[in-house]
């Protein structure tokens, strides 16, 4: 599965559009890391926890998003982009969502 942020990939053409696709996972960091994190953010400087909460949290969203777009039976997808926000006070929402299609090569 090609996943890009552009709108063309380079040697391929659009030769259908399946539609959006998305992929949504909500996550908390658990009373330990969120203590950690407290911590931290008293002496400053990044808060180790919480990036890696959310670069997993990214990788897991594209995961459910690609898993999406194939059950669409697309190969590709295209202007893929990240959304996130807070629930409460420990909770973060990643959505990874683009433009399920299916390319061809260029002659």
């Amino acid at each position: 599965m090609i996943v890009v942020t552009t709108e063309n990939v380079p040697g391929y053409r659009v030769a259908e559009v399946k539609g959006q696709v998305f992929g949504v996972v909500v996550r908390s960091r658990g009373l330990a890391g969120n203590i950690l994190a407290g911590l931290r953010s008293i002496f400053g400087g990044e808060i180790i926890e919480y990036t890696q909460l959310l670069e997993e949290t990214r990788r897991h969203a594209i995961d459910r998003m690609v898993k999406n777009a194939t059950m669409m039976k697309a190969n590709a997808i295209v202007m893929m982009r990240f959304d996130s926000s807070e629930i409460g006070q420990t909770m973060s929402e990643i959505v990874a969502y683009g433009t399920a299609v299916i390319l061809e090569k260029q002659s």
